[in-house]
């Protein structure tokens, strides 16, 4: 998440926005439109009047969420125990801008953080119950992991030569030979399940809350059907001690799901500090303490420390 992103960013700006809205839906032209405190990467976000967002792409690997979520978060909604973004119109490409894009209500609320949450272990339970009510969602016809997922939902193999990539080049800056273990754990950790929903970004960022609960889970791009331990990353990001272990319990998997969970954490961890570890102190240390969690929770499942 971005905050307070400079307007034009990716080429979009409030004057385009405005443009797009009178163009295509002149019913709402008279509402202002401005930029959300809290933008997302994959797309930018806008205020229009007190009740909508517009939702547009940033780049082409983005488009085909647009689609994707305008027809199944609709349907995924009236089974969750939270808001999901509600989809109000689907607009198209024009006025210079080439991607669809969309018109979504606006759901109150701020980002979860731990100072906005008043019990940690309670908040734990609610995004857990949240998961296991998206996993027993109808699959039928759901999109199966692939592209568009980013392979979310998929085997974390498929960032296998990425991940070592960057474990070399983060060679003596981190624990390579235990992460590499942690990896390795993860590729021979293969799901046979059956394909269930996943969201494919648990993070602080897709989850509001209000009076300290949670009320609402954004940004369903990365959704999919398959494996639904990417959506155990989490456990290491924002929960920890009790939290986490409340956590565990409510989402209920097997200890393969929570390895092959691990390796997701990894995969991205490494991926990001390889990016920040010489620009970004306060980034690549985030990082560094999500590494860390992940192989002191990895040497307890394999029984090398004490719970």
């Amino acid at each position: 998440m971005i905050s307070s992103p400079p307007d034009g960013r990716a080429g979009i700006d409030a004057a385009l926005v405005r443009r797009l809205i009178a163009a295509q839906f002149p019913q709402w032209s008279g509402l202002p439109v401005t930029p959300v405190e809290v933008d997302g990467w994959d797309n930018r976000t806008y205020r229009l009047g007190a009740e909508m967002t517009v939702r547009l792409p940033t780049a082409p690997g983005y488009v085909a969420a647009v689609a994707k979520e305008n027809h199944w978060l609709p349907r995924l909604a009236p089974f969750l125990p939270v808001a999901v973004p509600p989809v109000l119109a689907a607009g198209a490409p024009g006025e210079g801008y080439p991607f669809p894009w969309s018109v979504r209500g606006w759901l109150p609320g701020e980002t979860a953080s731990p100072d906005r949450i008043d019990d940690l272990s309670v908040f734990a339970v609610e995004v857990g119950g949240f998961l296991r009510s998206l996993r027993q969602c109808e699959t039928t016809g759901g999109p199966l992991a692939g592209a568009h997922s980013w392979y979310r939902g998929a085997s974390p193999a498929h960032y296998d030569e990425e991940t070592r990539r960057c474990l070399a080049a983060l060679r003596g800056l981190v624990d390579t030979e235990r992460l590499s273990a942690v990896w390795s754990a993860a590729v021979d950790a293969e799901w046979h399940g059956e394909p269930v929903w996943f969201h494919g970004d648990i993070a602080s960022g897709n989850l509001l809350v209000a009076d300290g609960r949670l009320t609402a889970v954004l940004d369903f791009g990365t959704a999919g059907v398959g494996d639904p331990a990417c959506d155990l990353v989490i456990a290491w990001h924002l929960f920890s001690g009790a939290s986490r272990d409340a956590f565990r319990r409510t989402v209920d998997q097997d200890p393969a799901c929570w390895a092959r969970a691990r390796g997701w954490a990894v995969w991205k961890a490494l991926l990001v500090l390889s990016e920040c570890v010489d620009t970004d102190r306060e980034r690549a240390a985030e990082q560094r303490r999500v590494l860390q969690e992940v192989l002191t929770d990895y040497e307890r499942s394999q029984g090398r420390c004490a719970r």
